[in-house]
């Protein structure tokens, strides 16, 4: 079976009227979908506001349903090093080594009652594989995810890194054509809502477009309230390997004409 890499570039810019359209951001992604149906996420990020903040993750899940399978996240915030940590999960148990700057050396052990369905460690390219979770056979619609893990209930991801138990829910809204700076593409539109009960503080409206297949890779996301930001899809390439050749490839989903 053929190897297929898909890379990326996500441009973070503001919504804010003093700001409009200004770039606060940037982040750079690949996924490795590997033959033994697990997806690798590896993903650079950064954001520009102050405190700014770098982000460099590792994430592997299966590519059926994004279930998370291990990960590791190293922070910057302010220019100097906040935390790294390493995850882990099976269908009983959650586990985190990290080291951070606020509580030093910990180690944690969840015991679960349901697999973890999803760990949120804050690349904006994730936010198109979560939607991977929604039960497209149902339609348009709403459904809630009770077991959630995040690396940082900060909504910037700026803390930690830590696992944080939540839940949320995912709203389909159904499919769309959307132009982004890497061309025009068919969409399936979701929104995410439901966290004012698991968080410190809850997060604003955030609208997110995916792309409508299987890869769903993030074109376009929205934050509303005291956010206001964009995140858009800038560039995007698609690699195939097999018999140790690697070729340059279409997107699955063309873009339309």
């Amino acid at each position: 079976m053929p190897y297929r890499s898909i890379r990326g570039h996500i441009r973070y810019t503001s919504r804010k009227p003093d700001r409009l359209g200004h770039e606060r951001g940037r982040e750079f992604f690949s996924i490795s979908q590997q033959t033994d149906g697990v997806d690798v996420l590896q993903a650079h990020c950064e954001i520009d506001d102050a405190p700014s903040v770098t982000r460099d993750i590792v994430q592997a899940m299966r590519h059926s349903d994004s279930a998370p399978l291990d990960c590791s996240v190293r922070l910057t915030v302010g220019d100097e090093f906040e935390g790294s940590g390493w995850f882990r999960f099976t269908d009983k148990l959650a586990e985190c080594e990290t080291f951070n700057q606020r509580d030093g050396r910990i180690s944690q052990c969840i015991e679960l009652a349901a697999p973890v369905q999803w760990m949120q460690c804050h690349p904006i390219a994730g936010d198109g594989l979560l939607m991977r979770l929604y039960d497209l056979s149902k339609g348009p619609g709403k459904q809630h995810f009770p077991h959630m893990m995040l690396s940082s209930p900060d909504h910037r991801g700026a803390t930690g890194p830590l696992l944080f138990k939540m839940g949320f829910s995912l709203v389909y809204l159904g499919e769309t054509d959307i132009t982004v700076e890497a061309g025009t593409f068919r969409a399936r539109h979701f929104q995410v809502t439901d966290t004012a009960a698991d968080l410190p503080e809850e997060h604003p409206p955030y609208n997110v477009w995916c792309t409508a297949d299987d890869d769903y890779l993030l074109l376009r996301a929205e934050v509303e309230g005291y956010m206001q930001t964009r995140y858009e899809l800038a560039e995007l390439q698609y690699f195939e390997t097999t018999a140790g050749i690697t070729k340059a490839r279409q997107p699955v989903a063309e873009p339309l004409v």
